[in-house]
């Protein structure tokens, strides 16, 4: 892994394949996650079907830089000033985190790339491909949403999880919380092995635990607001993949995506849930490079 300025930040990423003479992928990771949650196994798909691809952490969380400090409004009080029309005051936006996905790419001499977004991921890479049309070669968003305040919520049990917090930070009580939360959000069709869950969300914890930059990469996510008409201004050949049992973002979300971007091709995988197994990462692979070619 490396670490390079983009956008006035350090941010943290890594690089799979060739460093030139080939097209880039750009992966974009979700809520409070650090780059570890792409699979590798993915990244190695997408080098070997020709293609650089780069995953970093977002601005907040992992080895990039940390707002410290900055405070995040509850979510009463942010949800409160955008129903009274104002302008939520929150520490950073989602185009904010897309500028630094922009300047992550320049800071690596890429001019255009492939944009690929999971969760609040797919968000940014919204963002990306609305604010930087001449960057994006193409776009997938991943189990992600427009902000559509009609659609359907999360499940109790997934929102829960999510918001939930360890009873202490100990390692052992912090890996215990993140089996949990990756069990109640994952995809029932293909369950991961304890053992291996396990081993990866201790990898995570000792890389970094940071959940002050959760709280606001939340406020982002909620003060951008409905982005559909902004949407149906995307030009690039843009891909939705959701799981059918998606249990955090519904497969509604990835409906509605989809139907905001024109000429944007769908594709629901039964049993998915909210997060990326092993077992599809070569159906993935093959439907970001067949977006790709368009």
């Amino acid at each position: 892994m490396a670490r390079t300025t983009a956008n006035g930040i350090e941010i943290e990423y890594e690089s799979f394949g060739p460093a030139s003479g080939a097209e880039t992928v750009l992966l974009i990771m979700g809520l409070g996650a650090q780059l570890t949650l792409w699979p590798v196994e993915l990244c190695n798909a997408l080098v070997a079907r020709g293609y650089r691809v780069v995953r970093y952490d977002n601005r907040d969380v992992g080895l990039s830089t940390k707002f410290d400090g900055a405070v995040a409004p509850d979510l009463p009080t942010l949800l409160g000033a955008m129903m009274a029309g104002q302008d939520p005051k929150v520490p950073y936006s989602l185009e904010d985190m897309a500028a630094d996905a922009i300047g992550l790419l320049d800071a690596l001499g890429i001019d255009k790339a492939h944009i690929v977004g999971a969760s609040m991921g797919g968000m940014i890479a919204q963002v990306v491909a609305i604010e930087y049309p001449a960057r994006t070669l193409s776009l997938t968003s991943i189990m992600s949403t427009t902000g559509n305040p009609m659609l359907p919520p999360a499940s109790p049990e997934a929102m829960g999880a999510l918001l939930g917090r360890p009873e202490s930070n100990d390692v052992d009580t912090l890996v215990d919380f993140g089996v949990k939360v990756a069990r109640a959000i994952g995809s029932p069709k293909y369950p991961a092995d304890e053992a291996l869950l396990r081993a990866r969300v201790r990898r995570d914890v000792d890389r970094s635990v940071y959940p002050a930059g959760f709280a606001r990469q939340l406020a982002a996510i909620y003060a951008n607001g409905d982005r559909r008409a902004r949407l149906a201004t995307i030009k690039a050949p843009t891909l939705v993949i959701h799981g059918e049992a998606d249990p955090l973002v519904p497969v509604h979300g990835g409906r509605d995506t989809a139907a905001n971007i024109p000429g944007a091709e769908l594709v629901e995988i039964e049993g998915m849930g909210h997060d990326l197994p092993v077992p599809l990462v070569e159906q993935i692979a093959d439907a970001i490079d067949k977006v790709a070619k368009r």
